[in-house]
Parts: C-alpha cells; sequence; structure tokens
C-alpha cells in the first residue's frame, strides 16, 4: 500500500527485455532497499530484485507490460518513486494500492496563474469512478481531480511544489500516464453492481 506521495525521482539506469520479463535497473536516492520489498514506481507496483547503496532493479512481467506504459520505458527517463506505507506512517495522500487501472492521454498542459493544469483524456471504464475534488493517482502521485468533463476528461491542477518534485512538471500534450481510481469509488461501484443493500 502506498499513499501517492513521491519521496524520490529516480533514473533509468538501463531497461531490457530478458527470458524473466522487462527488467529495470533505477538509480535512486536509497541506500536501505531490501530484496522483495515493494516499490511504486510511476503508480506501478513491483518488487525489488536485486538492490544495492543508490540502486535497484525491478521486472515487469507480461500482465504489467499490458496495462502499462512501462515496457516503452527507456534509458535515462525520470520516474516517480515511493516505498511503500509503513503503519506508523502519515498518510498524506490517499490510499494508493500501486495497482494501475488504465493509460491517460494527456491533451493539454498549462500554466494558469500559479497552477500548472493538466487535462487529460481517461479510459471510459474509469470515468464513472471520478469525482469532483476526488482523489485519483496519476503517475504514482495523488492529486485532487480539478474538473470534470463529458467527453471522458479529467482536470487536474498541479501545484508547484508537486511539479518540480515529481516528474508531472514536464508533461506535455500527447504523454502517457498511469491512472489508478481511488479504491474506494472501486469498492462502492462493486458493490452497487452486484445489488448489495449497504445499511
Amino acid at each position: 500500500m502506498f499513499t501517492g506521495v513521491i519521496d524520490d525521482i529516480g533514473t533509468i539506469e538501463s531497461a531490457e527485455h530478458t527470458a524473466d520479463g522487462f527488467m529495470l535497473r533505477i538509480r535512486c536516492r536509497y541506500d536501505d532497499l531490501s530484496i522483495g520489498e515493494s516499490i511504486a514506481i510511476h503508480g506501478a507496483c513491483l518488487t525489488v530484485r536485486e538492490c544495492g547503496t543508490g540502486w535497484f532493479t525491478a521486472g515487469a512481467v507480461v500482465t504489467t507490460l499490458g496495462r502499462t506504459t512501462i515496457g516503452a520505458w527507456a534509458d535515462g527517463q525520470r520516474v516517480n518513486l515511493e516505498r511503500a506505507l509503513r503503519l506508523s506512517d502519515r498518510l498524506g495522500g490517499h490510499i494508493v494500492q500501486g495497482h494501475v487501472d488504465g493509460i491517460a492521454l494527456v491533451l493539454e498542459a498549462r500554466m494558469r496563474d500559479d497552477a500548472f493544469l493538466v487535462d487529460l483524456e481517461i479510459p471510459g471504464e474509469l470515468t464513472a469512478l471520478m469525482v469532483l475534488h476526488g482523489s485519483v493517482c496519476i503517475d504514482g502521485v495523488s492529486l485532487t481531480v480539478n474538473a470534470l468533463f463529458e467527453d471522458n476528461r479529467l482536470q487536474l491542477s498541479v501545484i508547484d511544489y508537486t511539479a518540480r518534485h515529481t516528474s508531472l512538471g514536464a508533461l506535455q500534450p500527447g504523454d502517457r500516464v498511469h491512472i489508478e481510481a481511488d479504491i474506494l469509488a472501486k469498492h462502492v461501484q462493486r458493490l452497487m453492481q452486484k445489488g448489495v443493500n449497504l445499511p
């Protein structure tokens, strides 16, 4: 489990297809990772396979590659990183599982006064899970839905701190990003589909 509060931006040192999956070696600031721990990379929960001071490796299998942009990642790319939540940590963002629900397309990215506004086209099946001023996770970052539109679009308002301390400040039209809907919204939707009567 994660919170969507990024604590490092890593750099991909190598990305290659192998018999064990799509393997990534990432340079980071962490010096105390453990083999087998979960880490969110651009919002996708992966497992640390090897690690050392300032680096780790992780692999993505076919299922993960099919629902993320990971297969297109290349050497030198910067990625948002977050280590798994400890039960004693502050929940600064919202509950994030690191299970990417789909890929959204950046339609527009522009400054308006002191905010960086980003308009996204999201998969149609996720629109019912979006709520004005509700939570959404984009490339691993916990954000608030700033506006909703009729045609599968939503708008984010990225504050300066977030733009500077994550990869979101570099977003441009045409970029593809990972999106994870709020887990609470997904559970409510499932209960309603099953016709469960809540007390």
